[in-house]
């Protein structure tokens, strides 16, 4: 699986959220950036990208995730 298509699924699955990708083959770094996923626990931010995910981790498309949760605020600020 590549990068931009883990960016597209995403973007398409979860509501006014910029994700950004980093990574190849089966590894990925993901930034999740939105004020509705930046407002849950960090278990309901996790299993909210789980969710779609699963089916590519299951198949083993994708072996590792590792995410980090912005605001769009603290984005902002980073950059």
């Amino acid at each position: 699986m590549q990068a931009v298509e883990v960016k597209n699924l995403l973007e398409a699955k979860l509501a006014d959220t910029q994700v950004e990708v980093e990574g190849e083959g089966c590894n990925f770094q993901l930034n999740l950036i939105g004020d509705e996923l930046a407002g849950l626990s960090p278990v309901k931010r996790q299993q909210q990208v789980y969710a779609h995910l699963n089916p590519w981790i299951a198949d083993g498309s994708i072996h590792a995730v590792t995410m980090k949760f912005f605001s769009r605020a603290a984005w902002a600020e980073r950059s």
